[in-house]
């Protein structure tokens, strides 16, 4: 119940469709005053969720400082969290925005930081069809020189409590050495971070696929709207809500 609740809410955080409702409301409308308020509530909104400033500022607070491992350091495993890729209708798996997880994770492997890979990762839709997403991730690992001995598949879990459930139950039947390394998006390691910890996994964070980076001042990013933010706002406002979410409810 709970995983449907949480996606009936997600789509209520997109503000796209409160802009949308609104101007249905505005079309709807016979009152003269009540038009004049919609409009200037739409705008408004218009102008917050297209301010590239607002968003940077807001976005750059929630992330956390990126993480630096040594050659020197060896962790057991690192656990790669799923929602950067999907399948297609003749089940081809795709990446999408978020596959700068995948190029760490195999990066951390690679420079022999972590030693093995647990892919956490099942299907997130409504419907629970397709194969789990940590399927496709396994293959992709394996074609970039990951080794399937190294590989600990976790393919049940639908949303970020449950990639800490299974993978903590993994992690004790297999008897793994902790400390391990947790690798997400930076916009999703918040929650992440609250939800493991609650699951009494032992871990660092290593946040990865920054949304907003430190650059030099470009008018582009601070004045001139851009209409693309509104997608990326409805991430980000996602992430917020979560969190104190799973917090309220005892998940975090």
């Amino acid at each position: 119940m709970f995983f449907i609740l949480s996606k009936i809410l997600y789509f209520l955080l997109v503000p796209f469709w409160w802009i949308v409702i609104l101007f249905g409301w505005y079309r709807l409308s016979k009152s003269a005053k009540v038009r004049k308020y919609l409009s200037i509530l739409m705008i408004i909104l218009v102008i917050v969720f297209t301010n590239p400033f607002l968003y940077r500022s807001l976005v750059a607070k929630w992330q956390p400082a990126p993480v630096t491992l040594t050659n020197t350091q060896a962790y057991e495993a690192g656990i790669l969290l799923g929602g950067m890729a999907d399948y297609d209708k003749n089940e081809r798996g795709f990446f999408g925005n978020n596959a700068d997880r995948f190029i760490q994770t195999a990066n951390l492997y690679h420079r022999g930081i972590i030693k093995k890979i647990i892919v956490s990762g099942g299907t997130g839709s409504l419907s629970q069809e397709g194969p789990p997403e940590a399927l496709f991730l396994t293959q992709a690992l394996m074609a970039n020189g990951v080794n399937e001995k190294d590989i600990i598949i976790e393919a049940r879990s639908r949303n970020t409590y449950e990639n800490a459930v299974y993978s903590k139950k993994l992690i004790d039947s297999l008897q793994l050495r902790p400390p391990f390394v947790l690798i997400t998006s930076a916009l999703h390691m918040k929650r992440s971070n609250s939800v493991f910890n609650k699951s009494d996994i032992d871990f660092i964070s290593f946040p990865c696929d920054y949304k907003v980076i430190a650059k030099s001042f470009n008018l582009d990013d601070t004045i001139i709207p851009d209409i693309t933010l509104l997608n990326n706002w409805s991430y980000f406002i996602k992430e917020v809500v979560g969190l104190y979410v799973y917090r309220l409810t005892g998940k975090a």
